[in-house]
């Protein structure tokens, strides 16, 4: 686990090479602080530059920028590729004994390339990874990035230089950096919380999608950019997987899906440094900590972190979970002050507008583990492939009603559902026993209430999915016709319902959400995240596994549970689900009000030229008066508004750190 960085320059340069690599990879040293490296061809005009968190092979073999052995390739790269044991067997075994200087899984991915072309050899990593490869023979640069998206990987020309990189801090230091903000993608960010692939918020960069590599020639001219190329397509394994059920016993089924995530865990378990795991004490990451355990001579390390705020804790039942599998288990519950201490650094820590409030937990128990250990496994994954969130198995359920239901009816429906607040029917919801009662029930609701009015079951997904509507034009300047068409997925993709949100989940809302979290939570105290649910070959077999044995009895992930019930006993996961949230609602109305007011202060809004500042306001006022519960809209706007103040400080410290670390 790394970070990289580095640039082509297409023209006369007024700019050392060596030095921007390293301003450009010191904007990224929490990726890597045990070493970093630059390297140069001042003739072909291009730098690579690495940052180096040691995880394997903690001898300078391992240092990057890394050459191959036949001298043909370099290469930085983030990440970790599982399976490389494997692939060196089989390289000695296909070309015979390799002059391999270390053990590291670099120096393994540069042979497997020099061997079977880069192709061939991103079909066989297992791994979570991102990387650049110059070819010095046919002068052409490579990116590349793993097939869930585990790893960033940005790109895009700034003038006559071609800039790359796993954080937008690091190409903004190179000295050509002009890039504005997108408009479009802007808008796209109030829908959804996160800015989605190929976009980022910055005009002309990219983000690689996942699955995909892209191969830029040394002659390209200026704005030029390659046609990203797939080597593995979430679309395709979900196709097959639909068309090839697993047809089994539930016994079977929950047999050989064991099988696979043991040994997708145990890959994961290799590191030559202290390795633990988050736990929250749900489904997966009870279900990843149990294999863990399971193949493990002493206890895990299981971290966690809890609130006491009612709705909001989770700590209980990991230290339940914990006890039963008998993990080396840490705890620490974490004040509201605590809590609020990490805003100001997110707008830093996620380089992009981001606002999924869960941010901020998943930092903090990143926090905790750091202090223990360099490595920890996660759980996340489970929802998307398994059938996880409320929506997979009660969205079809809602649509085969409101089918029913004339149109008009809907709109009477929906009246009723928002006659009454959320913080109403919240109140009223307590009637029902706390393990049935889901929680933020009002805001359920009325969410429910806004897309029960839509004409078709996709568009009733995305309803529930967005916050910001694109029809409400909030944001200034935006292309709204090209953000409708980058929002929605080909229903014609699988003809079943449930597949498609679960696959439209996996594409975005998995790669652009849930795994940029946790990459920048982790990254930014040094830690390694790895996700075993994200081996390829699980997500691949995960498909094959028939829906019905994954929603049983109005409930998601059957197959999982049965997995984990050879662990764990069902009174210690049994109960409803809850998110990994923070108690933004109450914030905005208490400790964070002047710093809500500072930034959605008409004036800001107005002087920024971004936003519609009335619609704003009004949300913000509706919000402090208690009669709507607008958290979710004004965070995304929020977060929006902190980052941009961020950028002009930003531009200003990097110099003077890079005098510190010069000196």
């Amino acid at each position: 686990m790394c970070g990289f960085t580095g640039f082509i320059e297409r023209a006369s340069r007024s700019y050392p090479l060596a030095t921007t690599g390293e301003r450009m990879a010191l904007a990224i040293l929490h990726r890597g602080p045990d070493d970093a490296g630059v390297w140069t061809d001042a003739e072909a005009g291009i730098c690579l530059a690495h940052r180096r968190l040691s995880i394997l092979d903690l001898s300078p073999h391992g240092h990057q920028p890394m050459a191959s052995t036949c001298g043909r390739y370099v290469i930085v790269f983030n990440g970790e590729i599982y399976n490389h044991h494997q692939i060196r067997r089989d390289l000695e075994q296909q070309h015979g004994p390799q002059s391999w200087r270390g053990h590291s899984d670099t120096e393994v991915m540069l042979a497997a390339i020099a061997h079977w072309g880069l192709q061939k050899a991103l079909e066989a990593f297992n791994g979570m990874f991102a990387f650049a490869l110059w070819d010095r023979q046919d002068r052409v640069l490579h990116l590349a990035r793993d097939r869930a998206g585990e790893k960033p990987l940005y790109y895009g020309w700034a003038g006559s230089a071609f800039l790359f990189g796993s954080e937008l801090k690091a190409l903004r230091a190179h000295p050509a950096w002009n890039a504005p903000v997108d408009r479009t993608a802007l808008a796209l960010y109030l829908k959804y919380n996160y800015v989605p692939a190929p976009l980022s918020i910055h005009q002309g960069i990219f983000k690689l999608k996942p699955g995909c590599y892209l191969s830029l020639p040394l002659d390209s001219a200026p704005g030029q950019l390659p046609e990203a190329q797939e080597y593995w397509s979430a679309i395709a394994a979900a196709q097959y997987g639909l068309a090839n059920p697993f047809e089994a016993s539930d016994a079977e089924l929950a047999a050989e899906l064991e099988t696979l995530l043991k040994d997708a865990v145990a890959l994961r378990m290799e590191a030559d440094v202290p390795l633990g795991a988050f736990l929250s004490g749900g489904i997966d990451s009870s279900t990843v900590v149990a294999l863990m355990q399971a193949q493990s001579r002493r206890p895990v390390q299981t971290f966690t972190i809890g609130f006491n705020e009612e709705g909001y804790n989770e700590a209980v039942h990991a230290k339940a979970v914990a006890r039963h599998l008998g993990t080396d288990h840490t705890e620490l519950y974490v004040t509201p002050e605590e809590a609020l201490d990490v805003i100001p650094r997110l707008p830093h820590m996620y380089d992009e507008p981001f606002a999924d409030s869960s941010q901020i937990p998943t930092y903090l128990v990143s926090a905790l583990a750091r202090k223990h250990v360099t490595v920890s496994l996660s759980g996340d994954a489970g929802d998307e492939l398994f059938c996880g969130y409320n929506r997979y198995f009660q969205g079809r359920r809602i649509w085969d009603k409101l089918d029913r239901v004339p149109h008009g009816g809907r709109k009477g429906i929906a009246s009723l559902l928002e006659s009454l607040t959320p913080a109403t029917w919240d109140s009223l919801g307590r009637i029902v026993p706390q393990r049935l009662r889901p929680p933020a029930l009002g805001d359920k609701l009325h969410k429910l209430a806004r897309v029960i009015r839509t004409d078709s079951p996709d568009v009733m997904y995305d309803g529930l999915i967005s916050q910001w509507s694109l029809d409400a034009a909030v944001v200034k300047g935006a292309d709204y016709d090209r953000a409708l068409g980058l929002s929605q997925l080909d229903p014609s993709l699988l003809p079943d319902f449930t597949a498609r949100m679960m696959l439209n989940d996996q594409l975005a809302y998995l790669a652009d959400d849930i795994l940029v979290k946790v990459d920048r939570a982790s990254m930014a105290v040094s830690l390694e995240s790895r996700v075993p649910f994200l081996d390829h070959r699980v997500i691949e077999h995960a498909w094959r596994i028939p829906l019905a044995a994954k929603i049983r009895d109005g409930k998601g992930k059957a197959v999982l549970r049965n997995v984990l019930y050879n662990y764990v006993p069902r009174d210690l996961i049994e109960r409803p689900k809850m998110g990994f949230g923070v108690p933004i609602d109450q914030w905005l109305r208490g400790p964070l009000r002047d710093w809500c007011e500072d930034l959605l202060s008409a004036r800001k809004l107005t002087d920024g030229g971004y936003f519609e500042a009335a619609p704003i306001r009004q949300k913000w006022q509706e919000h402090l008066s208690g009669t709507r519960n607008w958290s979710y809209h004004l965070w995304t706007i929020l977060m929006f508004q902190a980052w941009l103040e961020r950028q002009v400080e930003d531009e200003t410290s990097l110099p003077a750190a890079i005098a510190v670390s010069a000196s």
